[in-house]
């Protein structure tokens, strides 16, 4: 996950397309540079993107900016919506909206059927944090290979209100810290545990980049073997040999 990308100066800037469709991707939150550092790779591709909230509350005329911004950004995506609240007013040519509940794991399956797996998602819904985190592990296994997800709105794992914690920097009910104990599924390798059994994430995390409030999370096969094992280095630990690690390592990325 690259934090160093070429923007193509013939095509307006993301944060030139949040200005023109007044989504508060820009102004009232500062996403639009850390998203094109990410997604301009797949500007000119046919994605399909899934963003969770439309925007507007109950008002079924108000939002869908952002699912504007996207359309004007990827010219060949398809962009997809998820809201609680009625939003079809704003679909439109390669743009669909869907009702209903972002922790709702039949609604999201139904969603999911009739539109393959997405190659980007984007979550700008509920902001609670027990939902972020539920979202997330519903639907990042049926996110793409190589895919990436995103989440906005960090800020509210330290607002009470919504289910976060300030005093508590630790608290595990956080989605701040739910997304910080996934630095260590990308490193599961290394665990010096020899009866660990990795995880989905541990073996599906291949890159996190943290920003102001929001963070992307990278899928890929996390297969890369221990720093032990690729340098040979360990000649024994606790009495037992390296090759008894070796052979540990190898034997959790196949699935044995």
């Amino acid at each position: 996950m690259s934090l160093w990308y070429k923007r193509d100066m013939s095509a307006p800037s993301l944060t030139d397309l949040a200005i023109k469709h007044k989504t508060d991707k820009w102004g009232l939150h500062f996403y639009t540079q850390h998203y094109e550092r990410h997604f301009q790779h797949l500007r000119n591709q046919k994605v399909k993107i899934l963003e969770i909230g439309v925007g507007g509350y109950q008002d079924p005329k108000a939002g869908g900016e952002s699912l504007r911004m996207w359309k004007d950004f990827f010219q060949e995506g398809l962009i997809y919506g998820i809201d609680i609240h009625d939003k079809s007013t704003h679909e439109e040519d390669r743009i669909k909206i869907f009702r209903g509940s972002q922790i709702d794991s039949n609604f999201l399956g139904s969603v999911l059927a009739e539109i393959g797996e997405p190659d980007l998602i984007i979550d700008d819904g509920s902001h609670i944090n027990e939902h972020i985190i539920e979202t997330f592990k519903i639907l990042f296994p049926k996110l793409k290979q190589d895919g990436i997800y995103a989440v906005e709105d960090l800020q509210t794992s330290y607002w009470n209100s919504y289910g976060g914690d300030s005093f508590n920097l630790k608290n595990p009910k956080t989605a701040m810290n739910f997304f910080k104990g996934l630095t260590d599924s990308m490193n599961f390798e290394e665990f010096d545990r020899p009866s660990y059994r990795p995880s989905y994430f541990d073996r599906n995390v291949i890159g996190m980049a943290f920003y102001h409030n929001m963070v992307f999370v990278q899928k890929g096969h996390n297969n890369e073997p221990s720093n032990w094992v690729t340098n040979n280095r360990l000649r024994s630990k606790n009495g037992k040999s390296w090759l008894k690690y070796a052979m540990r390592s190898i034997a959790s990325r196949i699935g044995m």
